[in-house]
């Protein structure tokens, strides 16, 4: 069985912007930007606001707790990096803060469901750390 750590893919393109958001990844963090001004968290990373158009956005860590909004299982990768580990699940990750964010989610041997408690779980993916989640124990959903 091949591993996360085992995949020869390639990695995020890590911009200015960005350089936050991927260091926090890397360190096992889960950073994300959050305007000073109407107070909203906001993903992906960004120079303003898009909920009030301020210039107001400052970095911090998160709760990394979300909710499953939407997933896919993935049969054929359109990469051949990620073939050794198809099929796995992808999805819309709705954090506790608010923005919604598209991750690899790791399910273990249980089939995930809309609604899912999800936990962040930074993951060794190749040459990367990478800000994946995974199902929660008990998974229990909400509509």
């Amino acid at each position: 069985m091949t591993v996360l750590s085992d995949l020869k893919v390639p990695g995020p393109t890590v911009t200015q912007l960005s350089d936050p958001f991927w260091s926090a990844a890397e360190a096992g963090r889960l950073h994300i930007q959050c305007c000073q001004a109407c107070g909203r968290h906001v993903f992906y990373p960004r120079p303003i606001c898009p909920h009030c158009w301020a210039d107001a956005l400052v970095w911090g860590d998160v709760s990394g707790m979300a909710r499953l909004k939407s997933f896919s299982t993935i049969w054929k990768p359109g990469h051949p990096g990620w073939r050794p580990v198809a099929p796995y699940v992808v999805g819309l990750a709705q954090l506790a803060e608010g923005p919604v964010m598209l991750s690899h989610i790791l399910t273990g041997d249980r089939a995930p469901q809309v609604g899912n408690s999800l936990r962040f779980a930074p993951t060794q993916v190749g040459a990367r750390m990478l800000p994946l989640f995974e199902l929660s124990q008990g998974t229990e959903t909400q509509p």
